[in-house]
């Protein structure tokens, strides 16, 4: 690494995706770390597991990545986290079990270390659904530098989130992270019941709205394959979708993620972001899994397109 490299940090679950063809690991903050660490960031997964086999074959799997995995927590009593995926008409349904290890999340002196050397930290609902690990993550954001980037990655998956919930995570945000599908009922819960108008204007307003009420900097809003749009207060940016094959979206929008909180960091323009979320995002969903495969070929094509965006 150089002295370049940036901290980034995937913040609360990691667990197995049970699918129809087979067990798949994942959970949003861990597909982000690792999908981080491809692109050249220093990727850290915080999270806990069991003490059990799924917890064994984890670490295993994990080894095959470059994401830091040092600072993972061991839990004696919790097995690993686990969560059923079924397709409906593409898209994943998720059933997900409880309690896991990572509902016990605990700020160590290790991961205090790691909040204040952290420059970008992504951050959900579904790893706060229980009272403690809700604590842990709050006290980490609170440990973090004031120039941290704090990504709060909604991920609604019920029943495991509130409008109360969501409200103080805005709270501690930098950037917001949403898919177009949850802009209404984020904006219902937070108090906002005008209906919006069909389209990017609509959207545009939402997220307007948001950035008046919190002090975030940027609203992403994903919509699959049509694309992506950022907002600021001063601007946005709309990238219509990138068309390709998909395998399965399990972990495009963590990948997209990861792309936009590293281009971030380098203070690249919005259609950048973009465009480097689009393009990550679209790969995942192209490929099998959450993690899948990249070889070096793929890797410098992508990043050739990307910066050949202004």
């Amino acid at each position: 690494m150089t002295a370049e490299t940036k901290t980034i940090v995937g913040l609360g679950e990691l667990l197995w995706d049970l699918l129809p063809e087979g067990e798949r690991l994942g959970g949003a903050p861990a597909n982000f770390a690792v999908m981080a660490s491809r692109l050249g960031s220093q990727g850290v997964i915080a999270s806990r597991l069991g003490t059990d086999d799924l917890g064994e074959r984890a670490l295993e799997h994990l080894a095959h990545f470059s994401a830091d995995t040092s600072l993972l927590q061991h839990d004696h009593r919790a097995p690993t986290g686990t969560v059923g995926v079924e397709f409906k008409n593409g898209e994943p349904h998720y059933v997900i079990h409880q309690p896991a290890a990572w509902d016990f999340l605990e700020l160590s002196p290790d991961w205090h270390l790691l909040a204040g050397e952290a420059d970008a930290v992504c951050f959900g609902t579904l790893g706060q659904r229980h009272p403690v690990a809700r604590k842990t993550i709050l006290q980490f954001l609170a440990a973090t530098r004031p120039d941290c980037t704090r990504v709060f990655d909604v991920n609604l998956r019920a029943p495991f989130f509130s409008g109360t919930l969501i409200a103080a995570s805005l709270a501690e945000a930098t950037i917001f992270k949403l898919n177009e599908a949850e802009v209404p009922e984020v904006l219902r819960m937070l108090g906002n019941d005008t209906p919006l108008i069909q389209g990017d204007e609509g959207l545009i307003a939402g997220a307007r709205w948001l950035l008046e009420r919190y002090p975030m900097k940027l609203v992403v809003i994903t919509m699959g394959g049509d694309g992506s749009l950022l907002v600021t207060r001063e601007a946005f940016h709309r990238r219509e979708g990138i068309r390709g094959p998909v395998a399965d979206t399990v972990g495009a929008g963590d990948a997209f993620t990861a792309a936009l909180t590293h281009y971030w960091l380098q203070g690249a323009s919005l259609a950048r972001m973009n465009e480097a979320g689009n393009r990550w995002g679209g790969w995942v969903a192209s490929q099998p899994g959450a993690m899948p495969p990249l070889d070096h070929e793929v890797y410098a094509r992508i990043t050739q397109l990307i910066e050949a965006v202004a």
